[in-house]
């Protein structure tokens, strides 16, 4: 292919066209003259050490890249050329990304150009309100419209009580108790599963999200197990991130379960997350209030009216100083690592320069 058309015929069953894949005009506008007859494009489906599965209208083909390639996530959309090597990726609509696990200092990106995000969480010793508000202010920060999921509904005897308390977070957000084995309860997730539309799924291992996405592609995709009885805690099943083309042709993501979701710079997702605190904080007597003891404290006032609940406050300020922090140390490195760059490439110049006698 030399030339893009976003109305392309499928070249067989198995391929699905480039509107099933998430194609949109801000994409399209994206690509110059030079672009279209000199490359190809496909979105990423799979992401490994040295390549990457992508889908075009060739199919389904495995890219290489560089180390000193920009970072290539899966939903990423790439242009290359005949040798099957990466040229360059388009902007993305949307971007998951977190502080790399560890004490490692770096950003690690989870998943682009996603429509919506599916946060699953299962009814039993996993449920955590303050878990759910991080994967929230991810998806925020990622502009990216977020549905909770809770699972194994069947196995919990106060599911409505646990559903109102996650819906309380945000009045106008999705909430859907379910099981992961209930035909009905499946076809209840197919509206956010149109064609062109690429949804993912996040969470915790062991809460059925391996489940869902095997329920909603039609076929096992994914291996699944169970969880441990006496503590809930779920077995790791999925191994990478992968997109799958669903059969009303919608784009599905399934995701590692995480242990451990860090947040970098998400200031602004976290001020979403948290709404209602960030109203009432503005309404405090003092614009750098801590909302502790001090006084004319609006968000103080408010908990002791039983207007906000303390748990939201402490999960707010965990969260706001975390990212804070991470994020000022991920800049940090930034700057380092960019002042490095130029350190070097001042020295390749000069040697260049001293070589050629100058």
């Amino acid at each position: 292919m030399k030339s893009l058309n976003v109305r392309v015929q499928r070249m067989s069953s198995q391929i699905p066209t480039f509107q099933q894949l998430g194609w949109k005009p801000f994409f399209q506008q994206q690509l110059s003259l030079e672009d279209l007859t000199d490359y190809s494009v496909a979105r990423v489906i799979e992401h490994h050490r040295d390549r990457v599965v992508v889908i075009s209208e060739q199919g389904q083909q495995s890219l290489t890249f560089t180390v000193n390639d920009e970072k290539i996530c899966v939903g990423d959309w790439l242009l290359f050329d005949d040798q099957l090597r990466v040229h360059r990726s388009l902007e993305r609509q949307s971007l998951f990304e977190r502080k790399a696990p560890g004490s490692k200092v770096s950003t690690q990106l989870i998943a682009s150009n996603i429509d919506t995000v599916m946060i699953v969480s299962s009814l039993n010793h996993d449920f955590s309100l303050s878990r759910i508000e991080r994967y929230l202010t991810l998806a925020r920060e990622a502009m990216v419209e977020p549905v909770i999921l809770l699972t194994k509904a069947d196995l919990c005897e106060d599911a409505d009580s646990k559903r109102e308390q996650v819906q309380e977070l945000d009045s106008m957000l999705e909430v859907h108790t379910l099981n992961a084995l209930d035909e009905q309860d499946i076809k209840s997730l197919e509206p956010y599963c149109r064609n062109g539309k690429t949804i993912a799924f996040m969470g915790s291992s062991g809460v059925g999200k391996s489940t869902l996405v095997n329920n909603l592609l039609g076929f096992e995709s994914q291996q699944t197990s169970g969880i441990r009885e006496d503590d809930s805690k779920g077995r790791h099943t999925t191994t990478h991130r992968a997109l799958k083309v669903m059969s009303n042709g919608g784009i599905l993501m399934d995701t590692p379960g995480m242990r451990e979701l860090q947040l970098g710079s998400s200031e602004q997702g976290v001020s979403e997350t948290f709404a209602e605190i960030t109203e009432l904080a503005q309404q405090c007597r003092f614009s750098d209030c801590s909302h502790g003891s001090e006084p004319g404290c609006a968000v103080q006032r408010a908990i002791k009216a039983g207007e906000l609940a303390e748990r939201r406050l402490h999960s707010y300020q965990k969260l706001l100083k975390e990212q804070a922090l991470n994020g000022a140390t991920l800049a940090e490195k930034r700057s380092k690592d960019k002042a490095l760059g130029k350190l070097i490439n001042s020295t390749q110049n000069a040697s260049k320069q001293f070589k050629k006698g100058y």
